[in-house]
């Protein structure tokens, strides 16, 4: 069976970042914005896609890296899918931000324009320089 889509055409990206700098919040807007899905998932209010265990609805944060799909159509007309990894940044759930590394062409580390740099960002930096993931930053709240 032929693939819908060219293997060049798959991204694999994940989101890390310090706990409470809006991994998630980022998430669950690119699968808004992509179509993906049809009404922004809160954080705070329990209802985001990406936090699926009744613990990380509860407390409000990741606990388990999450992975989904979401698809692109780019400037040449054709359609790029996306696979998009949210990732945890308490510092309890570092080994689950390590295991996503392993297969991400890029990660997008988020920074708290408040807050700066944090030690959790640090961590995970270094954690993708370990599996030569390339990065960019994108600065958020």
């Amino acid at each position: 069976m032929a693939r819908e889509y060219k293997i060049e055409d798959y991204r694999n990206f994940g989101i890390m970042a310090h706990i409470d700098a809006g991994k998630t919040t980022t998430t669950e807007r690119v699968l808004y914005y992509t179509g993906k899905s049809h009404k922004i998932g809160e954080v705070h209010d329990g209802a985001a896609t990406m936090d699926w265990m009744e613990q990380e609805q509860e407390r409000g944060i990741t606990i388990t890296s999450a992975a989904t799909t979401t698809f692109w159509k780019g400037r040449d007309g054709k359609m790029h899918r996306f696979n998009i990894i949210d990732t945890p940044g308490h510092v309890d759930f570092t080994i689950e931000v390590e295991r996503s590394l392993r297969v991400l062409d890029g990660a997008i580390a988020l920074l708290d324009a408040n807050a700066g740099v944090e030690p959790q960002t640090e961590t995970v930096w270094r954690q993708a320089d370990k599996y030569h993931v390339p990065r960019m930053i994108f600065c958020n709240k």
